[in-house]
């Protein structure tokens, strides 16, 4: 397939230093269900207290791409910030819970699984010098 579109995306710039965090996911390959997944991660269908919660444990940007069934997700965060602390906070917040449930039918990972055990970080292996 030949695409003409321009696939470049602006991104917000931050004043001192931020942490980027890359990560990978599979959704199940199912063209309806990869359809239904885009649906509910739109700007019109998501539900709204999922945003705020990202926003409330000090996400600055997160940014999810797809390419056949392969998420990668983009996630921009202070420096000083703590993964594993804030996602813990993130888990108990509204509707977060009944958010990575309701996902689950989309994704290959297993049923129950919090968010850190379904998607795999990456490694970061060069950066422009």
């Amino acid at each position: 397939m030949n695409r003409t579109e321009d696939f470049g995306y602006i991104t917000p710039v931050y004043t001192g230093a931020v942490k980027r965090y890359c990560q990978t996911l599979d959704l199940k390959n199912d063209p309806e269900l990869i359809k239904t997944y885009r649906h509910w991660h739109s700007k019109e269908h998501i539900w709204p207290e999922i945003p705020k919660g990202i926003r409330e444990v000090g996400i600055l940007n997160m940014e999810i791409y797809l390419l056949g069934n392969r998420l990668f997700m983009i996630v921009e965060t202070p420096a000083d910030f703590d993964w594993d602390s804030a996602f813990g906070r993130l888990a108990t917040l509204e509707r977060q819970a009944e958010w990575e449930a309701f996902v689950d039918k989309f994704q290959q990972s297993e049923a129950g699984a919090a968010s850190n055990e379904k998607w795999q970080r990456m490694e970061q292996i060069f950066q422009l010098p």
